[in-house]
C-alpha cells in the first residue's frame, strides 16, 4: 500500500510563509507526521513538491503508469484554482485522490472558492492546518481497514 503526497507551489515555504494563514508547521514536519501515521498502518508514503505545474502533471502521470501508487493526497495550492492540466492528469490517473488545503479556502478571497481539481477527487479537506493532511490519510486508512482486498480505495464513501 503506497500513498503519494503531492505538495504544490509555495508549500516548501510553510513555517515561514504567512503563519497567520498557514500555521507554523513546515512541509517536512507534515511529511514526517504522515510517514509516522502511515507506517503505523502498513502504508508507505512518498512525497513530491514542485512550484512548476508541468512537473506536478508529470508526477501524477508517472504514478499512474507505475501502478505502485494506491492513493494520492494533493495540495495543489494556487493551482487548485487555475490548472486544468493537473485536473486532467488526476482524472486520467484513476488513482483515488483527496485534495487538501491548510486554510479554509471558502473563508478567503472569492477566487479561492472555486476548485478546478476537487471535482475529480474523492473529496476535499480544508481549514484544519497541517491536520488536513492527516485527516486525508485517515480516510485512506479507514478505507483500507474496511476493504483489505482492495488497494484502489474504491470503498471510500
Amino acid at each position: 500500500m503506497q500513498i503519494l503526497v503531492i505538495h504544490g507551489p509555495n508549500i516548501n515555504l510553510l513555517g515561514s510563509r504567512e503563519p497567520d494563514t498557514y500555521g507554523s508547521v513546515t512541509m517536512d514536519e507534515i511529511n514526517k507526521s504522515l510517514e509516522e501515521l502511515g507506517s503505523a498502518h502498513n502504508i508507505q508514503t512518498s512525497y513530491f513538491q514542485s512550484n512548476i505545474e508541468g512537473e506536478i502533471v508529470n508526477k501524477i502521470q508517472e504514478a499512474s503508469l507505475s501502478k505502485e501508487i494506491n492513493g494520492i493526497i494533493i495540495n495543489p495550492a494556487a493551482y487548485t484554482h487555475t490548472s486544468v492540466a493537473i485536473r486532467d492528469a488526476l482524472a486520467a490517473s484513476k488513482i483515488t485522490t483527496i485534495e487538501v488545503h491548510l486554510s479554509n479556502v471558502y473563508k478567503r478571497e472569492e477566487f479561492r472558492h472555486k476548485s478546478i481539481t476537487a471535482p475529480v477527487c474523492k473529496g476535499q479537506i480544508c481549514g484544519f492546518g497541517a491536520t488536513s493532511y492527516l485527516l486525508a490519510m485517515h480516510a485512506f486508512i479507514d478505507a483500507n481497514s474496511n476493504d483489505k482486498d482492495s488497494k484502489d480505495f474504491s470503498s471510500l464513501a
